[in-house]
């Protein structure tokens, strides 16, 4: 049976009113890795006894985030399941939520931010916000800024969560608002092999062996969502926009040349950009956007690699 690690929830007060929930996991005393995922993420990376982490394979006991050597720090994004949001909420209202976080903590500093996906955008506007409070940033197809065909595609589940949410329909919407995303996070080339030759079903209208994959992913995501909060976080994608000339911090970004999401040439402009670049890592993916999910390998070798000094630094103070 796996290990599951420690890990004390709190409540962060922000600095313009309202709080969000956070989690510090492993080694309390170790360097401090924050570690941020996509918008469907939270502040559990790592598995507990109630759940799997949505990264726990990435962050655990033994693990490339290794909780026995470092203490983790992972946010719930804002806005909070169910508040009202009346403004956009941007990756640099999160990092600010992050910092937030660290000063409950007392730990002005985060030794590394580990972000893939959207918590790669926010680690980027944490660097270039804080330039003081982090030591390193491994940014996993993450960009600098968001692409017109991934923010043309957004808009459009936008659309789809508005209309449920006036028709009084939003299960529906969030499901077929995730079933539009799905075919964004994946390549053709995957479904080609999964589906691919698949005989058509009998009956009219009944759907496919691919679309019957995205109604099952569509309903899992809308049993636990919420279409307004979805709203919010999808704009706040779009909004994105930092200069890589202020990440002054040593930066790895990881990216994969299969991810129509946020193009591997966007990456390549962000690394040749950057003012202290450590490392561009790209690699191909049958997986596309979902590979940082995926791609166990490639990912765990970047991570191990960009923490490796914190490690050894761990290892002395132990």
């Amino acid at each position: 049976m796996a290990r599951h690690p420690e890990f004390r929830d709190f409540d962060v007060a922000l600095p313009g009113g309202g709080s969000v929930r956070a989690r510090l996991t492993g080694r309390a005393d170790g360097p401090l890795v924050v570690v941020a995922g996509g918008i469907s993420a939270d502040r559990a990376p790592a598995g507990d006894a109630a759940r799997r982490g949505w990264w726990d394979w990435a962050v655990g006991p033994g693990a490339s985030v290794d909780v026995d050597r470092f203490a983790v720090l992972a946010i719930d994004w804002l806005p909070v399941a169910g508040e009202a949001a009346d403004r956009p909420t941007t990756t640099q209202d999160q990092a600010r939520a992050v910092a937030a976080a660290l000063d409950a903590l007392n730990r002005p500093v985060a030794d590394a931010f580990v972000g893939a996906s959207y918590g790669g955008c926010v680690g980027l506007a944490f660097a270039e916000l804080f330039l003081e409070r982090i030591g390193r940033l491994v940014a996993i197809s993450a960009p600098h800024r968001a692409h017109p065909t991934a923010t043309a595609w957004r808009g459009v589940q936008r659309r789809i969560l508005e209309l449920g949410v006036d028709a009084g329909r939003e299960a529906e919407a969030l499901s077929l608002a995730r079933q539009l995303a799905m075919t964004t996070y994946r390549t053709t080339e995957e479904l080609g092999l999964r589906f691919g030759g698949a005989p058509a079903p009998a009956a009219l209208n009944a759907p496919h062996p691919v679309c019957d994959w995205l109604i099952a992913r569509g309903e899992a995501h809308a049993a636990g969502a919420d279409a307004r909060r979805q709203i919010v976080l999808t704009d706040s994608l779009d909004r994105h926009a930092v200069e890589p000339e202020r990440v002054t911090c040593p930066l790895t970004v990881v990216g994969f040349t299969d991810d129509r999401l946020v193009p591997i040439e966007d990456l390549r402009e962000l690394a040749g950009r950057a003012a202290n670049l450590c490392r561009f890592v790209e690699a191909p993916s049958v997986f596309g956007h979902d590979a940082f999910l995926k791609e166990r390998e490639v990912v765990g070798r970047a991570l191990r690699t960009a923490l490796l000094p914190l490690a050894i630094c761990s290892e002395i103070a132990a």
